[in-house]
């Protein structure tokens, strides 16, 4: 008997829990920079940086899968690839943690033009999906690729 290789399933992205995310991202970055309370960017930033780093224990989607259904929420799911996503994530989740490290190192201009930025990026995803997270993701790959090439 021969045995098959195993089919593989296409990637998943649930675009409800993305535009979840985003617009948790705006509204506790908002009040963390307006009320200067950085342990909100610290611990929003870190639960970015998990789920970019291990999705399945992403605090991020224990809270849409929780929240979601009150919300009225439906899974919206795709064949699209995450990674570009965590990625984003990750950089978010990075410029979050930075701007709560600086607002507590007494620099809270530069901790709250971060979290600014943050908000920006969420917003620009929201409002036109322009995902530049996924964008520097892909362009890291393309400069990958070249490099390997050679």
């Amino acid at each position: 008997m021969i045995a098959s290789a195993p089919t593989r399933q296409p990637a998943r992205t649930d675009l409800s829990a993305l535009k979840f995310n985003q617009v948790t991202v705006v509204f506790v970055t908002l009040l963390a920079v307006i009320l200067t309370v950085p342990a909100l960017t610290l611990v929003l930033g870190a639960a970015m940086l998990i789920g970019a780093v291990a999705p399945d224990l992403s605090p991020m989607r224990a809270a849409y899968r929780l929240l979601g259904p009150a919300l009225g929420l439906k899974p919206e799911v795709v064949e699209e690839d995450p990674r570009a996503h965590h990625f984003a994530q990750g950089v978010g989740g990075s410029f979050l943690l930075a701007s709560a490290i600086f607002t507590l190192a007494g620099l809270p201009i530069v901790g709250a033009v971060l979290g600014v930025i943050v908000i920006a990026l969420a917003v620009l995803n929201l409002s036109q999906k322009i995902c530049v997270g996924c964008v520097m993701y892909f362009q890291y790959r393309r400069l990958r690729y070249q490099f390997l090439k050679r």
